[in-house]
């Protein structure tokens, strides 16, 4: 009876060790702020946005929250002086969800400080309906002050993927991409987001409007020049 005993206890010993073994060897295993419990932190590893989801429950559904007080900010680890987009990455997401529209074969977005420029092919008969969903799942992932050009073009893929290395202090870069927004406004750009925005979201009569530099307002300047 006495050896019986001793034997469940060393099994239980054993698969106790083993627990906290594997437990502590999971990168995403910490130790409570007490020390003596553990959490499993499965958000610590997504970044972001969480690609891969989980599954148990997809990320996804989560809110997000951060609150900051003005006393004590600066050493408060969720403070960001200055929020900087990360436009690799937001070309990237765009991408990623564009090639996921129908009929769309191939896809290249370049991610300026104020353009976003999405060159595709497509399969679709119907050009202007595909350009309305191009732009548009664009135009919903960056700020709202940025304009997005779209164009089926496929040379238009070679052209602004030769642009990629390039910076937006880079010499003569505003002709550039001026130039190639023109030729990509050749191709279908979609509806208008409302009455206030051409399909590119450029606004009409925004404050300050005579310091905009909007394609609109370039091709607006043509045509009165043409027709005096």
């Amino acid at each position: 009876m006495f050896k019986t005993k001793l034997m469940v206890g060393a099994i239980g010993l054993s698969l106790l060790t083993a627990c906290q073994y594997g437990a502590e060897g999971d990168p995403t295993y910490r130790k409570d702020e007490t020390g003596t419990g553990s959490t499993l932190n499965v958000l610590n590893r997504n970044e972001q946005f969480n690609q891969e989801g989980n599954s148990r429950e997809d990320q996804s559904a989560n809110f997000g929250y951060t609150r900051l007080q003005k006393k004590g900010v600066t050493q408060d680890a969720n403070f960001i002086k200055t929020p900087v987009m990360d436009r690799d990455k937001t070309a990237k997401s765009i991408s990623s969800l564009v090639i996921q529209l129908p009929n769309i074969e191939d896809v290249a977005t370049l991610v300026t400080d104020e353009e976003v420029l999405v060159a595709y092919e497509t399969t679709a008969k119907d050009r202007f309906e595909a350009a309305d969903q191009v732009k548009k799942t664009a135009i919903s992932f960056v700020p709202r002050y940025y304009h997005v050009y779209v164009s089926d073009k496929p040379a238009m893929i070679r052209q602004i993927q030769s642009y990629s290395p390039l910076e937006t202090t880079n010499r003569d870069i505003d002709q550039i991409l001026t130039n190639t927004i023109k030729e990509m406004l050749k191709s279908p750009q979609g509806r208008a987001l409302n009455k206030g925005e051409n399909p590119n979201g450029e606004g009409y009569g925004e404050m300050n409007e005579e310091l905009d530099d909007d394609m609109k307002d370039n091709y607006q300047q043509t045509r009165y020049k043409n027709n005096k």
